[in-house]
């Protein structure tokens, strides 16, 4: 049993890993601020969620406790990433709309409504 454990748990590991691995790629390589927002809020998500799961079964196996923590951070960070990626992405787009911090690899001034049209933007 402890064998299946010891795998299980690597294996979360190493796949976390490379969510992580491939999140902060993204992060850095994505041209703009709105395709860089999915790296660290999908990928690494996932990454980070993983090795906290990993550790939910690493410690009540080897260490014979068991804690809540990891299960209220991993909560709590698939709550918080979409919330804090949406208010970014919300923040972005009022910014644009203002004609404040232009990316051209967006193309998102071309693309916009109009300020009155938007749902959450009132333009006064």
């Amino acid at each position: 049993m402890e064998l299946l454990a010891e795998i299980v748990i690597s294996l979360m590991i190493v796949l976390s890993g490379v969510f992580a691995l491939v999140g902060s790629w993204g992060l850095v390589r994505l041209p703009s601020l709105m395709t860089r927002l999915h790296g660290p809020t999908k990928a690494t998500t996932l990454g980070v969620g993983g090795i906290l799961i990993a550790s939910m079964i690493y410690f009540p196996m080897f260490v014979g406790h068991f804690s809540a923590h990891e299960l209220l951070i991993t909560l709590f960070l698939f709550i918080a990433a979409p919330i804090t990626a949406n208010m970014i992405a919300k923040a972005h787009l009022h910014r644009q709309g203002a004609g404040i911090d232009p990316n051209p690899a967006d193309d998102i001034r071309e693309n916009l409504p109009e300020p009155d049209k938007w749902a959450t933007f009132n333009k006064r």
